[in-house]
């Protein structure tokens, strides 16, 4: 019964909320890649380097106001899609995202930098302030222990028991799905591979990973069809 409530909580609960300039530039390398956007891909790797030597709340610091610097955009409008999400590379390139693809581009950053998995997970939760479904990241720094939160609403990283704005619905990472609780880790429910976005992710970042250059060239061309962008790349 827990496994068709995760499903059913997942259908139910899609949706964030602005516009992304598309990425121009007169000197295109020979690549196809614009300098703007490879210095942004740049400071982010660097930002991942520097992150594994640092403490964890140094990491989740900066991580949170490195990404929340992107711009808030729906999918309806970025992506043409009722929900999307985009990986980290998707979403530092064209400059944007809603509120899962910034909460997807935190937690893949911190695992990059060697945070341990199990101390993280994607929360939806409903924002009781817009009334919309939400997606944060939640950091437990011991399994029982109460998280803090990650989030591009209020970009303070406040325990999840003062984030009285913030419902909590349900929780997952690359191991589970766990029904969630506020002030606790919640109860483990299912398997996240049945969540059908995620794996979809993961597709296109082993995707990037083969090369991730020429992914890097298309989407800049994002807005494009995807017959059309090739055409600008190499």
């Amino acid at each position: 019964m827990l496994r068709w409530i995760s499903i059913f909580l997942l259908a139910c609960l899609t949706g964030c909320g602005g516009s992304v300039p598309k990425v121009t530039s007169s000197s295109i390398p020979s690549d196809g890649i614009d300098p703007v956007t490879r210095e942004r891909v740049a400071q982010w790797k660097s930002l991942v380097d520097a992150g594994t030597q640092w403490s964890d709340i140094q990491r989740l610091t900066s991580v949170n106001n490195f990404v929340n610097q992107l711009n808030f955009v729906d999918d309806s409008e970025h992506w043409k899609q009722e929900d999307y999400w985009a990986t980290p590379l998707q979403t530092l390139v064209t400059r944007g995202g809603d509120c899962e693809d910034f909460a997807i581009a935190k937690y893949f950053t911190l695992s990059a930098m060697g945070m341990d998995e199990q101390k993280l997970r994607l929360t939806y939760v409903k924002a009781l302030t817009i009334n919309k479904a939400h997606m944060v990241v939640s950091y437990f720094e011991q399994p029982r222990s109460e998280p803090i939160v990650l989030d591009n609403l209020n970009p303070q990283i406040l325990p999840a028991s003062q984030r009285k704005d913030l419902l909590p619905v349900y929780s997952f990472n690359g191991t589970g799905l766990w029904l969630a609780k506020r002030e606790q880790s919640g109860q483990y429910i299912d398997d996240a591979g049945r969540l059908t976005l995620w794996q979809q992710l993961l597709r296109h970042m082993d995707v990037e990973a083969a090369d991730e250059n020429a992914m890097v060239c298309l989407y800049q061309h994002y807005d494009l069809p995807e017959s059309e962008a090739k055409t600008l790349c190499p």
